[in-house]
């Protein structure tokens, strides 16, 4: 934890390379090897490389052979390559920095108010226009057309700021891209009618709310959001006169050179420049957060530029395949939201550009600018981009959880899962065959483990074809995906954007005819390498293209598959082993003739709609899909699960995880988790270990690993380390009630279900940038244990009432820090005074088995013997819950008495939900050891109070008064007494 001021942040470390490199990447080699049966695949793969050595059959190959020479080239490069092992590294040189980049290196290179050409509003121009938005022309003499600004507001206080050409005056051969189907439908008609503004010397006030204005500075244009009545400024854009909007040019000035060359590659940029910068400020704020996806320890972003900070690099956004990545570093990953929340004590703040090019992000150190003296608790920023335009919000709230939802409504509230997709899943690249999805689904039984979905990787394809099944290992698929279903589980399989260029594979050959696929500079299928080999994608900007693409998981599309198979889109950044920086070109051309450079970032997330689409075809529009997508945009938190991507087994990792998941969750992406144990490499036993501890509090739990690995299911490490990590997945299958609740909440306002302590705390300090503790909803509390060998640790537990131990019921007080002895049993966790947690703990196979099992109430009174809870039920896997069909409790604590309380309306439609779940055990944690006996009204119905465990775990001791066996049903309302 580092509880330090903005002044004292660290920088961010220079990045590591590893200590092997390699050349550039080659073009991906081919061989005709294929593996015998129920046998791993042999040779060389990795996740994020260009290097595969991929089985396919003699008629695969022959399919798309090379040229001769240019076989012979490959097959000698390859060789070469194998004969070191500097083949398997990462290498950062593969990737652009700032300084290669060069829309990047021209902004970031600019002193405050340096600009030749200053953009200022055209006087007499800023009007209010007929649906209420204002409006206003910005030039300069010197720009070829004027631009168009458009501020119009959301309620309750959000500001959208809208800038782009005026093609009216000049018209260039191309417009600037304007990113669809990303923010709701109808966020224009909930905008208000804005009054007219007041205009004096040069700057115009609008009213924003009754307590927030919009100033509007003309020469040179200037952007405020302040408090009305105290003038405090809370948001600014352009203070420091960085706002530059490079125009569209109509031709090619004579003697200029618009390509770009990044190693072998080469950008024709056939459209010129056209970036955007200009910064940012956010006042009042100790500490800014988000712009996932970056791996990280620290919670808060770290300065990037200015006094204390070592050379580094923005914050990059920019989608890719990032082999091993670091575990400390600003280098963009597989997901880009470009949204920003700054936080202080009494304010919170927003900022959210709507943008799929590529960004970079400085955070920028007290004092950057060259001020001798800071203004305290104001954080600026600068923001760069290589195309696009201005469609930015700014979000005002008084806590930090108004500004998430705030964001949340114009981007979209969370999908409700299914109840499954929120317990245990198993992966690993690959479970060979059905004997061995067999044996593993079989060893979870035997060792008293519940897992609820297994997962196959590439290898269950034939030949990497997706949605098909390679039938010498998986020859009958709907038999075994019926085995698993038997016992309440699942399956996923995964499906990749890459399809096989490969004149026998039906969906190729269905997608060249209708010309489905991105095409290149030239206007040809564009051919990149991946998994298959050649392989061509589908344009998912393409609205058309995403409904045919949807229409091949229906059950006679996805042959093989049932009702109880779900997907997992991975490499859809779109990865590419031989385009530039792992990725497709720039130049690249989409639908309505768009640059791929103009929605790169969105690619993995229409992609991931497309899926998610499909699976509610294939259900008729009754159930609800689950998709995992390792890329992501604004806005893919309507649409499925997302993870981190491709960690590694090492501690850093495991320490990363916590704020790489909670960055997640304050930008709207509340169903995220990491790859429990590492991917790359194999943990040791103890890391795996409190993995699993650390895991288990994810809002997605998934163990997965490397194909090289050694096989690691819970049970293969000894009898003392399955029974550890037995006990970390029991914890999480009885704590479903209160996930499941909070993924609802989630779902209704888009506060995250695992959250930083300042999201419950926002005025205690001391929780703004700890990064190593988290909350899980507004009662659970736990910190992880990230050093090998670690005896002791503090934990902070933050407000002012008690803090009660998960495991035994010890209190321990609030707004302190506590050095606690390391236990190898769990992770220090605790749940706070005031809050009821809702649990299931009887233990079956899977989350299924448990639907009609009894509840526990857990309630932690504080220091006025209070406390509230909800438990949301419904089936777990239908949209009915959206008709009225579900049963929303809220448990009140006070008096010695609890009361349970119906709080879903009546009104939201025609479909019941019902059930005859009991609670049997009321834990009630700082209750006086006297009570005896409680009453249960209506009734008057007499039961016991006595010692009980905290858990029903072997061994667990009686610490806790307990009601036992009241056996109310959840759905009813009724009162406990305490007597």
């Amino acid at each position: 934890m580092d509880g330090s001021t903005p002044h004292q942040l660290k920088p961010i470390p220079k990045a590591r390379s590893a200590s092997n490199t390699t050349a550039d990447r080659p073009i991906h080699p081919r061989a005709t090897a294929q593996p015998p049966p129920k046998t791993p695949a042999k040779g060389i793969r990795r996740r994020g490389s260009s290097l595969l050595h991929s089985p396919q059959t003699r008629s695969d190959a022959a399919a798309m052979d090379p040229p001769p020479l240019l076989r012979v080239l490959r097959l000698a490069l390859l060789l070469l390559l194998l004969a070191s092992p500097a083949a398997l590294a990462w290498k950062k040189d593969e990737f652009r920095n700032c300084n290669q980049t060069p829309f990047c290196k021209r902004a970031r290179t600019r002193a405050p108010h340096s600009l030749d050409a200053p953009l200022s509003l055209v006087a007499g121009s800023l009007a209010v226009s007929p649906e209420g938005s204002l409006t206003a022309e910005i030039s300069h003499p010197s720009r070829p057309r004027p631009l168009i600004l458009r501020l119009s507001v959301l309620p309750p206080h959000a500001l959208r700021l809208q800038i782009d050409e005026d093609y009216s005056t000049s018209t260039p051969p191309n417009r600037r891209f304007h990113v669809p189907d990303v923010l709701l439908p109808d966020v224009d008609s909930r905008a208000l009618h804005l009054s007219k503004p007041k205009t004096v010397g040069g700057v115009s006030t609008v009213a924003l709310s009754s307590d927030l204005d919009v100033v509007v500075k003309h020469d040179p244009f200037e952007l405020t959001v302040r408090r009305a009545g105290s003038g405090d400024p809370v948001l600014s854009f352009n203070s420091h006169g960085l706002f530059d909007f490079e125009p569209l040019q109509e031709s090619k000035p004579e003697g200029e050179t618009w390509e770009e060359n990044f190693r072998s590659h080469t950008d024709t940029r056939p459209r010129g420049p056209q970036s955007i910068s200009f910064d940012v400020s956010f006042h009042g704020a100790d500490f800014v957060y988000g712009l996932p996806e970056h791996g990280s320890t620290s919670l808060a972003l770290r300065p990037t530029r200015g006094p204390g900070v070592e050379e580094s690099e923005p914050y990059r956004l920019f989608n890719l395949d990032v082999f091993e990545y670091l575990h400390e570093s600003p280098f963009g990953l597989y997901g880009s939201i470009p949204f920003m929340i700054g936080h202080g004590p009494g304010t919170s703040s927003g900022f959210f550009w709507l943008n799929a090019a590529e960004m970079q992000i400085d955070v920028l150190a007290p004092g950057w600018d060259g001020a001798t003296s800071t203004e305290n608790g104001r954080i600026d920023t600068l923001w760069m981009a290589e195309a696009g335009v201005v469609d930015a919000f700014f979000f005002v709230g008084s806590e930090p959880k108004d500004v998430i939802k705030q964001y949340i409504s114009v981007t979209g509230t969370p999908s409700m899962p299914q109840q499954f997709a929120v317990a245990y899943h198993q992966c690993r690249w690959n479970y060979r065959d059905e004997e061995d999805v067999a044996g593993v689904d079989a060893g979870f039984d035997e060792h008293d483990i519940p897992y609820d979905v297994l997962w196959l990787d590439i290898e269950h394809t034939d030949g990497k074809r997706y949605f098909t099944w390679d039938r010498s290992t998986f020859p009958n698929p709907e038999e075994m995906q019926r085995k698993i279903a038997d016992k309440g589980r699942k399956m996923v399989t995964i499906v990749d954007p890459h399809l096989k260029r490969d004149s026998g594979y039906h969906l190729h050959e269905e997608a060249t005819a209708k010309g489905y696929y991105v095409k290149d500079a030239s206007g040809n299928d564009y051919d990149g390498w991946c998994w298959p080999g050649a392989s061509s994608y589908p344009d998912m900007l393409n609205p058309e293209i995403r409904d045919w693409w949807a229409d091949k998981f229906s059950y006679q599309n996805y042959k093989g598959s049932t009702p109880t198979l779900y997907i997992w889109n991975d490499m859809n950044e779109p990865s590419v082993f031989n385009g530039p920086e792992v990725t497709m070109p720039r130049d690249a051309i989409h639908n309505g003739d768009v640059e791929h450079r103009e929605l790169h970032n969105a690619y993995g997330y229409y992609f991931h709609m497309a899926t998610s689409d499909g699976l509610v075809k294939r259900g008729e529009g009754k159930d609800r899909p689950f998709v995992l997508s390792r890329a992501f945009f604004a806005g893919s938190q309507r649409y499925g699960a997302v993870w981190t991507g491709d960690n590694s087994a090492d501690w850093d990792h495991l320490k990363s995880s916590i704020p790489m998941v909670l960055t997640l969750g304050l930008t709207g992406i509340t169903f995220s988790g990491a790859d429990v144990g590492g991917f790359f490499g194999n943990p040791e036993p103890d890391l795996l270990v409190r993995w699993y501890q650390v895991g288990a509090f994810y809002p997605f739990f998934r163990g997965h690993a490397h194909h090289d690995t050694k096989r690691r299911e819970p049970w293969l490490f000894g009898e003392r380390r399955t029974a550890l990590m037995r006990e970390a997945i029991h914890m999480r299958y009885s704590l479903l009630p209160y996930y499941y609740t909070l993924f609802q909440e989630a779902s209704v306002t888009g506060v995250p279900v695992m959250r930083p302590l300042w999201l419950e705390f926002p005025d205690d300090k001391e929780t703004y940038n700890n990064g190593e503790a988290f909350m899980v909803g507004p009662g659970i509390l736990a910190q992880g244990i990230y050093e090998e060998g670690q005896k002791s640790l503090s934990v902070y537990l933050p407000g002012k009432e008690l803090w009660y131990d998960l495991r035994n019921g010890s209190p321990y007080k609030g707004s302190v820090s506590h050095k606690l002895q390391v236990s190898e049993e769990s992770i220090p966790s605790f749940q706070r005074a005031g809050t009821i947690v809702p649990r299931k703990d009887r233990f079956r196979r899977s989350s299924t088995q448990m639907v009609n099992d009894p509840y526990t109430l857990v309630i932690a009174l504080n220091s006025s013997g209070s406390a509230e809870g909800e438990l949301y039920v419904d089936d777990g896997k239908s949209y009915d819950y959206q008709q009225g069909a579900f049963i929303h409790r809220r448990f009140v604590f006070a008096d010695n008495r609890l009361t349970s309380i119906k709080i879903a309306p009546d009104n939201l439609g025609k479909k019941v939900f019902s059930t005859d779940c009991v609670i049997e055990r009321i834990i009630v944690l700082g209750l006086s050891s006297g009570a005896k006996k409680a009453i249960i009204e209506p009734g008057n119905q007499e039961v016991e109070i006595d010692l009980g465990p905290i858990s029903l775990r072997s061994g667990s001791r009686s610490v806790a008064p307990t009601v036992r066996r009241p056996n109310v049903r959840v759905v009813d309302d009724w009162t406990i007494r305490i007597a």
